[in-house]
């Protein structure tokens, strides 16, 4: 099994958890990138696999995908323990919810902080430009912890048990401390879950590699995993 990911993307991190978690062997191929010219040049086979010519890509025996939660739910059917969505269809269709929410609602505003790993611009005026637009974007993603924080009504976990659900929103909520985006303070509940989260091996492993990552690669973050 081959995974071609990023050393900083998002998404191939959140599939190599999900690896980890399930006690898969693959190899890591990470591809090149640097933050001036992002995926450049492209990988000639992750551009052969995926039509958007994007990290994550898996490759298992004679079957290739790209998509990160297309990749982890082909895991969970090829390789079904341990679980990562729960048995009961409504708690699955639930979970993939979460995996939404975290991969596309969270996305959207944290995109408008992405720019803070970057070498700042030698005009000052751009980057004022884009850190109103990321204060914006921080009370919207503030939102989203509390929304987070509600939804887990006294459970440990998103959908009851540990699942794909936790991962993807685990990783939302970590890019965005990243990128020096709003605290946890005041949310208790998701501030212990993500306490917990960070110390399972598999998530601590990744958190470990994309810090190392980020020494090399992007330009230091101002308030970045604020408490």
């Amino acid at each position: 099994m081959k995974l071609y990911s990023g050393p900083v993307s998002l998404f191939s991190r959140k599939v190599e958890i999900a690896l980890h978690e399930k006690g898969l062997v693959f190899e890591q191929i990470l591809v090149p990138f640097t933050q001036t010219r992002g995926y450049s040049p492209k990988n000639p086979d992750v551009l052969a696999i995926n039509p958007k010519g994007q990290v994550p890509v898996l490759v298992d025996r004679d079957l290739s995908l790209y998509d990160s939660t297309v990749i982890i739910e082909y895991l969970e059917d090829a390789y079904p323990d341990p679980a990562l969505y729960p048995k009961a269809s409504i708690e699955r269709a639930r979970c993939r919810l979460f995996d939404v929410f975290g991969d596309e609602v969270m996305l959207a505003p944290l995109r408008f902080l992405m720019h803070r790993t970057e070498p700042k611009p030698d005009d000052p005026e751009r980057w004022r430009a884009k850190e109103d637009k990321a204060r914006e974007a921080e009370t919207v993603l503030a939102g989203h912890f509390a929304e987070i924080d509600r939804a887990f009504q006294g459970k440990d976990y998103l959908c009851g048990a540990f699942s794909a659900a936790d991962i993807a929103v685990f990783m939302a909520v970590f890019w965005t401390r990243r990128l020096g985006g709003p605290s946890l303070k005041g949310h208790e509940t998701l501030a212990s879950w993500y306490g917990r989260l960070s110390t399972r091996p598999a998530f601590a492993r990744v958190i470990g590699e994309i810090r190392a990552a980020d020494e090399e690669l992007s330009a230091p973050v101002e308030g970045a995993f604020r408490e």
